[in-house]
Order: structure tokens, then C-alpha cells, then sequence
């Protein structure tokens, strides 16, 4: 499992689309959330991966995440490496942030070409999470397969979504509407 603790920024959708790949299960979740939230989530799934970015925009305020992401890794003792990616700063600190590397140092590796994962169509593709209303947030796992499908029929029959239309949506990667986003891209 890789998560991402991100603002809706196009990191996050890089590391969405590079764990399926490879047959990863994704989940994400905003940073508006705050710590408890993040842990009310991730706890349940223990990811490996931790993406993260080092702040957010909201209302012309700069919100730091850098402690929020070093405690969740400290929560959280299934994640061994913390990709921290500069959004509001041009070198975040990483001091004290368990197994960190720059969005930058990862992808300045040379990791040759991708090797596509063949899988099974229901193989599971992302992890996202009741409200929470009623307690804690409950996992909800979606399948490859029919996740493409589904998506791509409310894209181009429900919503006329063509090659080289331009698709927005106001959202979080908190909110499943962002995961219905990213596959806009299959259009």
C-alpha cells in the first residue's frame, strides 16, 4: 500500500498512477484532515510508502504539513520511506522525518523503463474511506477493472468527456470525486 498526504497537486496523480503500475494499492487522503484524521485511515491499511508534500494553499494561507508528515511516520511503523515533495517551499526539512527522500532525489533516479504489472481485472487499485461520521472511517476497496469502467463510462457517455477536452473539478484527494478525476485522464 502507498499513501499520499497531499493537496490536490500533479505529484500526487504521478504517485497514484506509478503504484498502479505496478499493482500497488493507493490511498490518499488531504492534509486538511490533520494528524488524528490522517492515522483514523492510513492506521487501518499500513502503508509502506508515505507521499507527502510539505504544505498547502487554502484562503491565500500557507498550511506546513512537515510535522504532520513526521508524526504520521512515527505513527505509523509500517512506513519505511516518506517521499516529502516541496510545494510551498523550495527545499523542505526533512530532519527528523523517518526514512525521508525529496520528491526530487526519487525522481532523479534512474529506475529504467517501466514494467507494467499484468494483473487480474478485479486486482484492488485504491483504498478510500467511509465519512467517519459514525466512527472511525471504514476502508473501501476498489478494483481495477471495474473502477476503468465505471469511470469511463460516466466520463465519455454521462459527461461527453472527449480526446483533448480539458476536465476540472474542485476537489481534495480526500474526496473519492478525486480519484473519479485522475481517470479522466483514460479519456
Amino acid at each position: 500500500r502507498v499513501a499520499g498526504y497531499l493537496p490536490n497537486i500533479p505529484e500526487a496523480i504521478i504517485a497514484a498512477l506509478a503504484a498502479a503500475s505496478i499493482g500497488a494499492v493507493w490511498s490518499s487522503c488531504s492534509p486538511d484532515f490533520g494528524v488524528q484524521g490522517i492515522l483514523d485511515r492510513f492506521g487501518q491499511i499500513e502503508p509502506r510508502v508515505l507521499f507527502a508534500a510539505d504544505g498547502y494553499l487554502y484562503g491565500g494561507t500557507t498550511h506546513d504539513c512537515l510535522a504532520g508528515a513526521r508524526e504520521v511516520a512515527d505513527r505509523m511503523p509500517s512506513v519505511t520511506r516518506t517521499v516529502v515533495i516541496p510545494f510551498v517551499s523550495d527545499a523542505p526539512a526533512l530532519d527528523g522525518i523517518r526514512g525521508a527522500v525529496t520528491w526530487d532525489d526519487l525522481a532523479a533516479r534512474d529506475a529504467g523503463p517501466i514494467d507494467f504489472a499484468r494483473l487480474p481485472f478485479n486486482h484492488p487499485l485504491y483504498i478510500l474511506y467511509s465519512s467517519g461520521t459514525t466512527g472511525v472511517p471504514k476502508c473501501i476497496v476498489h478494483g481495477a477493472g471495474g473502477t476503468l469502467l465505471q469511470h469511463l463510462k460516466e466520463h465519455q457517455l454521462h459527461c461527453d468527456i472527449r480526446p483533448g477536452d480539458r476536465v476540472f473539478y474542485f476537489t481534495t484527494c480526500g474526496w473519492m470525486m478525486w480519484n473519479w478525476l485522475v481517470t479522466a485522464l483514460a479519456s
